[in-house]
């Protein structure tokens, strides 16, 4: 009887420290949302380089100043050289490149390190660091 409640007791314990285990994955593991507005600024928003990727793979160099200045730089084949302005906006930020016009979007953890830009619900561009 003694042998029946120790192995009782182990396969309890195994039950606990399972349980708990599963418990601290899923916080740790827990899926990236939408970056709030504060979050963009202190993640890319610091004049340190980044790379943009376009649907069609186009990479780009991206480089957002505090002073609310942007600019791309192709890295690879395609794409061209670009400057323009960014603001924060309540839901993302808002870029507007010389010679086009405004635009808005949010930003969605996408895996370590990668970011997707979305328009609405369309992904216009994943950002990796």
């Amino acid at each position: 009887m003694r042998a029946h409640s120790a192995s009782v007791v182990t396969a309890t314990a195994s039950i606990v420290l399972f349980t708990t285990s599963l418990c601290l994955t899923s916080v740790v593991a827990a899926p990236i949302g939408k970056l709030a507005p504060n979050e963009i600024q202190a993640t890319f928003f610091n004049a340190q380089p980044f790379t943009a990727a376009t649907t069609s793979n186009v990479k780009f160099k991206m480089t957002f100043s505090a002073d609310g200045k942007m600019k791309r730089e192709p890295a690879g084949g395609g794409g061209a050289k670009g400057t323009g302005t960014w603001q924060l906006s309540k839901d993302g930020f808002c870029t507007t490149w010389s010679g086009a016009k405004a635009n808005c979007f949010t930003v969605v953890g996408a895996g370590d390190n990668k970011w997707s830009i979305m328009k609405g619900s369309t992904i216009m561009a994943t950002w990796s660091k």
